[in-house]
């Protein structure tokens, strides 16, 4: 061997499994003349390679700048080794070690290389819906444990081919270990059943389905993670049909389109949401419709519609004859979690569904479709799962921890050996079927990552089913305030650990004075907080039913700006609800707690305008508030700040007044609207402004559900912005309750007792 010939043993640590690591290792590796071996490891993959120095260099720069698109390479360690003189370059069997972190790659969308062997006729993948090679397919969700080969996935039932066979073993196949490597011989079927699970017999299942959806049938579609429910997005009454049967009377339903130019000819697409919507992460992407040329019931009262790019052969197969358009919305009955079984969605699903297109590769664990929108020229994921999740980021000096993560959209976080894991979007935990999602998903998270935790964080609120879930838990257990956990999570997300101003603005969140919280305005770190400032205080009567009815706060606030005068000053949208109950409850203090949540304030403000209905899903009175807002309109309402007990309090009396007069001066609700919005966010900076000089802090960071809202975040950040503060935003980790569990998790290491 000459002595330019040297050995190096690396280590390749990061998303780098079922991602074609191997293979592109082995590719670099023989091009550059060079022997050894490769292998995955339940720590990365393993490296030992020896060669001319040249061939050895030009390898590793390779390895680190020019790796598949799907890995996310962390750390290289690179070591160096005695010659062995190996013979040849080789990819070993996985190895499973103790203690260690493999991270697993989320399920990804069809590549462009597969969606073409699914279109060419002389393929032998002609129309085959389970293409996939190791750019793209299934990942997480069928997954049993790490590391990642077929046996311990959810394919391990079907035995490959001779043709799939020699291409899963061929280090220069793009299949080369795909474990979902499968043909129509060897691989999973479609079948096409009626909802009493009675099978439909036909040459083709798929275009059987094409037909009934264009007869106006609703069908339950398995996917990738879970089923969806699907009919024609251009008939109106099949729509309602599907909303009656799912008890979702005006929630939006996503769309799938067909492609690019489908999209362009119903919604306006800009560069940075063509290239969200076209990535292999495939999204629910929320973009402005142009003129409203599809069914008005598809998004009521919404500016804006979900839409999402076939993801998977099968979805792309049932765009053939035609078809331009489909509602695809995740296959459950309002507030339970996505069925993903096929016996369960027989179950579930028969009241719903005319028909089942199921198929027999199993899903392992369920992952909902995620969903985003570009705002200020950023993507905000606003629910992070197939494509997303989970995520993985790292961080020094942090003990093995579950954080419960939120009540609604929760999520929750796991961490070991300084790597944070956050779980899939799981739901509303609002019943057992969501609690039962939550324990499964945390069950499965220890056991593939081999983690015992010793901490537990879990949000403060004394009625929330955490609580429970914790105190079965036989070790640290820490509470942790919400509205802290919503500007951590930011904080970490944006890698600050300065002190800074903290905006959460959301729904409800349980205070340390035992009030209900929802306007913060916070000066903190990882470990600790001080309330400095909110908006004022008002009765919430009625405590949770209110946010089912936004009138009575509507009530409340009229009363604590008017008291005796309340009913000279109640608009006429609201003049006929039962107004006297409310004050009673209010005056006598029964079941009202103390409210400062910037989200009921939007509510009340919603049903002065005209939204007086029961809500039906989560934040729909405030939606509604922001669709109608006139965008031309500059003006605002007075108001007060005042400093009470050491706090900042927006006094929002003059704003109630300012807006009661416009109501009884008819004015339009559309631009109440704006001038509400612009009074938040000037109320919001001038806040700032006061708030900064004092403690000497010029960060800013914005979290909690209400930043879901366009205009109230491109509003404060840029005003912001022109005032010299530094702001940090949400990109990645929702900036709703979905990403409270990593600010849980960071404040609980932070405040942990030895």
């Amino acid at each position: 061997m000459s002595v330019n010939t040297i050995r190096k043993y690396i280590i390749v640590k990061g998303i780098v499994q079922g991602v074609g690591f191997r293979p592109f290792v082995y590719k670099i590796a023989t091009y550059n003349n060079l022997k050894g071996w490769v292998k995955n490891s339940s720590e990365g993959v393993y490296i030992d390679v020896e060669g001319k120095i040249g061939g050895i260099n030009n390898f590793i720069d390779h390895l680190k700048h020019k790796s598949p698109n799907l890995s996310k390479i962390d750390e290289v360690y690179i070591q160096d080794k005695e010659i062995i003189n190996y013979r040849s370059f080789e990819i070993r069997h996985s190895d499973e070690e103790e203690d260690t972190i493999t991270f697993i790659s989320p399920d990804i969308g069809i590549c462009d290389d597969c969606l073409n062997d699914i279109k060419d006729m002389k393929n032998r993948r002609y129309r085959y819906p389970f293409t996939n090679c190791t750019n793209c397919g299934p990942r997480f969700s069928i997954i049993k444990k790490l590391p990642y080969d077929r046996a311990v996935t959810t394919m391990d039932k079907f035995q490959m081919c001779y043709e799939c066979h020699r291409e899963y073993m061929n280090p220069l196949d793009r299949r080369f270990h795909a474990q979902p490597n499968a043909c129509e011989k060897c691989g999973p079927k479609v079948e096409l059943v009626d909802k009493f699970g009675y099978r439909i017999s036909c040459n083709d299942p798929i275009t059987r389905t094409i037909q009934f959806i264009k007869k106006g049938m609703i069908v339950g579609v398995k996917g990738l993670g879970g089923f969806h429910l699907t009919c024609d997005a251009k008939n109106q009454n099949v729509i309602q049909t599907l909303r009656d049967r799912k008890c979702r009377p005006t929630k939006p339903l996503a769309v799938m389109m067909k492609d690019v130019n489908t999209v362009k000819k119903y919604c306006k697409l800009n560069e940075k949401e063509e290239k969200i919507l076209s990535s292999n992460k495939r999204p629910i992407l929320l973009l402005n419709k142009k003129e409203e040329n599809l069914p008005y019931n598809i998004a009521p009262n919404m500016k804006q519609l979900g839409v999402i790019l076939p993801f998977t052969p099968l979805h792309y197969l049932l765009f053939e004859e035609g078809i331009e358009v489909l509602i695809m919305t995740s296959a459950n009955v309002s507030k339970i979690p996505m069925v993903y079984k096929n016996e369960e969605a027989l179950k579930k699903l028969n009241h719903i569904v005319d028909y089942l297109l199921i198929h027999n590769r199993d899903i392992y664990i369920p992952v909902d479709d995620s969903v985003s929108k570009v705002v200020l020229n950023e993507e905000r994921v606003i629910r992070s799962a197939r494509g997303y999740a989970p995520i993985c980021m790292n961080m020094a000096n942090i003990k093995d921890t579950l954080a419960c993560g939120s009540h609604l959209k929760n999520t929750f976080a796991v961490s070991k050996n300084q790597n944070i894991f956050i779980s899939q979007y799981i739901g509303d935990m609002e019943n057992v079927e969501t609690y039962n999602r939550f324990k499964n998903s945390v069950s499965h998270f220890e056991k593939i990552y081999n983690i015992t935790p010793q901490i537990i964080a879990y949000d403060m609120h004394k009625n929330y089913w955490s609580l429970k879930y914790v105190q079965k838990k036989n070790i640290n257990k820490i509470p942790v305030q919400h509205h802290h956990a919503h500007i951590v999570s930011c904080m970490m997300e944006n890698k600050i650990k300065d002190k800074i101003i903290g905006i959460a603005y959301d729904g409800v969140g349980y205070g340390t004075d035992g009030k209900i919280w929802g306007s913060e305005f916070l000066i903190c770190d990882d470990k600790d907080f001080e309330r400095v400032g909110h908006i004022n205080e008002v009765s919430m009567p009625g405590g949770d039913a209110a946010t089912k009815e936004p009138w009575k706060m509507a009530i409340s606030y009229i009363y604590q700006t008017y008291k005796k005068d309340i009913y000279e000053n109640i608009p006429f949208t609201v003049k006929y609800k039962n107004i006297k109950s409310i004050l009673s409850i209010i005056k006598n203090n029964i079941n009202s707690p103390k409210c400062s949540s910037m989200g009921r304030f939007f509510d009340a403000i919603s049903a002065i305008t005209g939204y007086i209905g029961k809500v039906t899903f989560e934040g729909e009175a405030a939606i509604r508030l922001e669709n109608i807002a006139d965008e031309e309109e500059k003006s605002q309402y007075n108001y007060n700040i005042e400093y009470i007990h050491q706090k900042y309090v927006i006094n929002t009396d003059h704003i109630i007044k300012g807006i009661i007069k416009d109501m009884k001066e008819g004015m339009n609700a559309s631009i109440i609207s704006k001038k509400f919005h612009n009074t938040v966010i000037d109320f919001s900076v001038k806040m700032c402004s006061i708030i900064a000089p004092k403690y000497n802090i010029y960060k800013v960071a914005l979290s909690g559900g209400v930043f879901q809202n366009e205009i109230i975040l491109k509003g404060i950040c840029e005003k912001l912005v022109l005032q010299g503060f530094e702001v940090y935003t949400h990109k990645f980790i929702p900036c709703n309750d979905s990403g409270i569990c990593m600010g849980q998790l960071v404040i609980a290491n932070a405040n942990c007792k030895e």
